[in-house]
């Protein structure tokens, strides 16, 4: 593999912040890139560019940027074309791109990228340790995704759970484990709630200590006499809870990663097309736009003397038109396979998380006509804003389960979703055993055996019906 090639791929799975970095830094390095609306400024005096070298394909790349699928089963319809010799996102792993020159002189991307955790990552690690369902798992992505600057809850649970398309309370109990995380306090929807979850964790909730939450205004309003009634509590035991009070952190995500929340910016747009279907587009404002600036390399050329300094500006100008292919190659990419990804979730963006279909990497590689690790690169770090909400492309790959009646397979995630909701409307006196659920399940058309049921529901923390039964007896 070429040190082009490596680079290449390593574009790819950037970010957006990280590739905006990597780009910032290859502007200062190279004196030959311009912003794009910089040199479009400068070209105001009518200066002609000089004529390309014939192995260069341009100094600009011309995006197709907005796919439209007219309806779930059409084809895949893009005008993606290759723009270098060998496409380096195929996996090939032969041929070359266009010349680049010493790479060793290339700052290395992973300068680029930053050291520290952010937390939004601090509680995306906490959330694949304490949940294993995907469904519950894609539930808080995006509860994590709802934090404000605070730490606070900025979207709620009703209108959350409409967006995904499933039950509130499945929103409420994910957010109930979230609220858990560390540090305490974040994912209250206020003040008091954030104040009550810290309090708790030291085990200092106490009904004086409440009672004082639900009365900050008279805290705000200094009315000590009347804070004092309210908590049921002499001066003495006042001045120590408002001590503790004092102690609590009001932005509990101010005490992480330099108090900033890293906010998530969409790679790709997609929104209902009038006349049905969906409209897919880049998102312009993640996408960095470097030039070739030919006028000036045209200007240095002519006056470079030292064959030294002539090697020094071709490779400074190759360097910057394999920039612009690979911006270019890059974009291309993720727009084909979120276009892919959309067609076959259509179900899912059109009935909500329990439609959401099989779908591997090797899927959408032989329809695009790419690697699969391009695709778990294409789909790692890059994000879709869609109307049930802002998604990371990898949350739309599911495991299948066969269909009873030889028609389309089912998502594993909306297996389990149902065989949640089968337990959790069961009768008292007819609670399901797993070989019951199996039946109703295949008489649904799914074709799942007795140890995948027990396993499922395991995952989902459901005692069996033996535990189940005898709980609810007691509870009688």
């Amino acid at each position: 593999m070429t040190p082009q090639l490596q680079q290449a791929i390593k574009l790819l799975q950037l970010s957006n912040l990280e590739l905006a970095a990597f780009v910032e830094t290859e502007l200062e390095e190279n004196p030959l890139l311009e912003r794009e609306d910089a040199i479009m400024s400068d070209d105001g005096d009518g200066d002609a560019a000089p004529e390309a070298p014939a192995n260069d394909a341009g100094d600009a790349a011309t995006l197709s940027s907005r796919e439209e699928i007219s309806t779930q089963d059409a084809p895949l319809d893009s005008n993606y074309e290759n723009v270098f010799p060998d496409d380096p996102f195929r996996g090939a792993g032969t041929g070359t791109t266009a010349t680049r020159g010493n790479s060793d002189d290339l700052p290395g991307i992973e300068q680029t990228q930053a050291s520290e955790v952010t937390l939004r990552e601090h509680l995306t690690e906490q959330l694949d340790m304490s949940i294993e369902d995907p469904m519950d798992r894609l539930v808080g992505r995006a509860l994590i995704d709802s934090l404000d600057d605070r730490g606070y809850l900025s979207t709620g649970v009703d209108e959350l759970a409409e967006q995904l398309g499933c039950e509130a309370a499945q929103v409420a109990k994910v957010l109930d484990i979230l609220q858990g995380f560390e540090p305490t306090g974040l994912f209250a929807r206020n003040l008091i709630e954030c104040f009550s979850l810290q309090l708790a964790e030291r085990d200092r909730l106490d009904p004086a200590m409440q009672a004082m939450l639900e009365n900050l205004e008279l805290l705000a309003k200094h009315d000590m006499a009347g804070l004092r009634r309210a908590c049921g509590v002499d001066e003495e035991d006042l001045a120590d809870m408002l001590g503790e009070l004092r102690t609590l952190d009001p932005k509990p995500a101010s005490s992480f990663d330099g108090g900033t929340v890293e906010y998530i910016s969409a790679d790709v747009m997609m929104r209902p097309k009038q006349g049905g279907g969906w409209e897919i587009e880049l998102n312009n404002d993640t996408l960095p736009r470097v030039l070739v600036n030919r006028a000036y390399y045209a200007e240095i050329s002519e006056h470079a003397q030292a064959k030294d300094e002539k090697a020094f500006v071709q490779e400074k100008f190759q360097s910057a038109n394999w920039l612009v292919r690979a911006l270019d190659q890059r974009a291309r990419t993720i727009l084909k396979v979120s276009t892919e990804i959309v067609r076959r979730q259509d179900a899912f963006f059109r009935h909500g998380v329990t439609h959401l279909k099989p779908l591997v990497l090797a899927d959408v590689a032989e329809a695009v006509k790419l690697h699969e690790s391009t695709i778990s690169r294409v789909t790692t770090n890059k994000y879709m804003a869609t109307p049930r909400g802002l998604f990371e492309l990898k949350y739309f790959f599911t495991t299948a389960i066969s269909s009873t009646d030889g028609e389309e397979a089912h998502s594993a995630e909306s297996v389990r979703h149902r065989i949640k909701l089968l337990i959790d409307n069961e009768s008292p006196k007819a609670i399901l055993s797993d070989d019951k659920i199996v039946k109703i399940l295949r008489e649904d058309g799914v074709d799942i055996a007795r140890r995948t049921v027990a396993k499922y529901r395991d995952s989902l923390k459901i005692p069996s019906s033996v535990e189940r039964r005898r709980m609810k007896r007691a509870t009688a």
